[in-house]
């Protein structure tokens, strides 16, 4: 019962309340190339203002307006260039419509400063408050482009007493005019926008370095924690992924904040970690899951990134299936086994439900169970299936190849395929041709 209570609040689910079919996705014309974004959060409204710069670039295709996912803050004052720019926002969307359109290919600056309380996505804490998952209801985004990848540059005004943590590392400290502190932190890498996030309150953060890697654990919850007891996994995990990807820690620093309740959400360099399931791995060790899945999306998920919702399979069917392989590391082939018994119980309940499709199937799901059944456990059970069928030495070392070479980028499952083809003389097409695209599928050119 506990699991089932875990995977219910396993926070990227949410992208399914938000998103239908893949093809669904909105394909605005542009590519956005950074985000700066300065905010101001109240605490006790979860409110906030500030500021933002989008710097983009036009598509093939003259673009008439620039379109961004909805929300519910206040835009004001917004120029195209330096010129004022008319917006329009309703429950479809945030739309920037400049007077002439915009020509293929041209390099624009967009900045407004917005205001209010936003819809979903910012979460209380004792002193403090986090976001989770709806990066685009708290600053303007496009949820829904997973692969359009940009560096984010966030400043915080930090309340007096607390401390924030943002995505990538803390670069500098400033002072607004009232002296109150300003943290600047910026990713080093290119993230989807749905990982972005911050957290700020009274929070006591705990340091040390694993492998070179500077680790922070961050205690949100109001309550006294022996946080070094608490996620003493962490460094034998980051040691274990760091192997199996065949690539260090991606940027040297990872943070791990654990807040009240299941949350349970991999971000841009960190991880917010639920306080109950925590407890209920610790309680039942072989039963853990939370730090190994969310860890391993820095790797999976993160840093190799699907190109659209189609391909998520390649972020949550790796990040289930390392939970697996962990357990084998530290437990034993007996614990690797139950783990993915459970991935074969979900995706038999699917089926006796008469839903089952191949991998990167594009349709529409029946309910969040069956799309997790598919994209979580038959994910995790295909690469159980390709490391039997390939062989220890080979199944390994295309996992590295596939992590190194699209590091920083985004995939799709040919990209997954033809990485695991080079690193054996069996045929692959037929099984991808069965798991991924549907017997009578074939791969993407």
């Amino acid at each position: 019962m506990i699991r089932k209570l875990v995977l219910a609040a396993l926070t990227p689910s949410l992208i399914w309340a938000s998103i239908g079919k893949a093809q669904d996705n909105p394909t605005p014309g542009f590519d956005v190339l950074a985000y700066e974004v300065s905010i101001a959060p109240d605490i006790a409204s979860k409110s906030l203002y500030g500021a933002e710069t989008i710097r983009l670039r036009i598509g093939r295709e003259a673009a008439a307006e620039l379109a961004f996912s909805p929300m519910a803050l206040q835009i004001m004052d917004a120029t195209l260039n330096g010129q004022p720019v008319q917006v329009r926002s309703d429950d479809k969307g945030l739309v920037f419509v400049p007077t002439n359109p915009l020509p293929a290919g041209k390099k624009v600056e967009l900045s407004f400063r917005l205001s209010g309380t936003p819809k979903r996505g910012i979460n209380a804490v004792p002193g403090g408050i986090y976001s989770a998952y709806f990066a685009c209801d708290w600053m303007v985004c496009r949820q829904d482009t997973p692969g359009d990848k940009a560096r984010l540059t966030l400043d915080i005004v930090v309340p007096k007493g607390s401390l924030a943590v943002g995505p990538g590392k803390l670069l500098s400290v400033g002072s607004t005019a009232d002296g109150l502190p300003i943290q600047r932190w910026r990713t080093a890498r290119d993230y989807s926008s749905y990982l972005y996030g911050f957290a700020v309150g009274p929070f006591k953060p705990v340091h040390y370095r694993r492998r070179g890697n500077r680790i922070t654990l961050w205690n949100a919850t109001g309550e006294a924690q022996d946080l070094e007891a608490r996620f003493a996994q962490s460094a034998p995990l980051i040691d274990f992924l760091s192997d199996k990807a065949g690539l260090p820690m991606p940027g040297r620093y990872y943070a791990q904040i654990l807040v009240p309740g299941w949350q349970a959400q991999e971000a841009a360099t960190y991880s917010l970690i639920g306080q109950k399931a925590l407890d209920a791995d610790l309680a039942t060790p072989d039963q853990e899951w939370i730090l190994v899945h969310e860890m391993a999306h820095q790797w999976w998920g993160n840093l190799v990134t699907c190109a659209n919702w189609q391909h998520f399979w390649l972020n949550e069917g790796f990040a289930t299936f390392m939970t697996a392989a962990w357990k084998e590391h530290r437990y034993g082939r007996e614990a690797y086994d139950a783990e993915l018994d459970v991935a074969r119980r979900r995706l038999a309940k699917a089926r006796e439900a008469g839903f089952d499709k191949p991998l990167a199937w594009d349709g529409k799901y029946p309910s969040l169970g069956t799309r997790r059944a598919v994209q979580y456990s038959k994910g995790a059970l295909f690469l159980d299936h390709l490391r039997s069928e390939m062989g220890e030495d080979a199944f390994w070392a295309g996992i590295k190849r596939y992590t190194r070479r699209h590091a920083g980028g985004t995939v799709t499952s040919a990209d997954f395929q033809r990485a695991m083809q080079q690193e054996t003389r069996r045929d692959l097409a037929p099984l991808f041709a069965e798991w991924v695209y549907g017997k009578a599928g074939a791969a993407e050119s």
